[in-house]
């Protein structure tokens, strides 16, 4: 079960309702379900192992329609087009990034 993560007073750019994000590659299933997380920067953000397909795949500068999904929720989620800001190793767990999103709109 995911869970809504919240930093101290930090929202998710005004997501703070949705908790994770769904998106398919190149348009072809599988689709890929990540927790959203947040940082300093109020980014959001989504942390995949390095050495995943997906982490290969995901290109600084792609724009993707992602849906973000709200906790406990049956309902399709909302659909934003968005970027894929940056691409940053994690300081704390080897092997994973943090792949910054910046909601472009919907």
């Amino acid at each position: 079960m995911f869970k809504l993560i919240k930093i101290g007073n930090h929202h998710i750019n005004g997501l703070e309702e949705y908790h994770s994000v769904q998106f398919y590659l190149n348009g072809k299933r599988p689709s890929y379900l990540y927790r959203l997380r947040n940082n300093s920067s109020n980014r959001p953000y989504i942390l995949v192992k390095e050495d995943s397909s997906v982490f290969s795949e995901l290109n600084v500068g792609d724009i993707l329609d992602m849906e973000f999904n709200q906790p406990g929720s049956l309902a399709e989620g909302k659909l934003f087009k968005t970027l894929i800001h940056s691409k940053i190793p994690h300081d704390r767990y080897a092997g994973y990034s943090i792949v910054e999103l910046s909601i472009l709109g919907n």
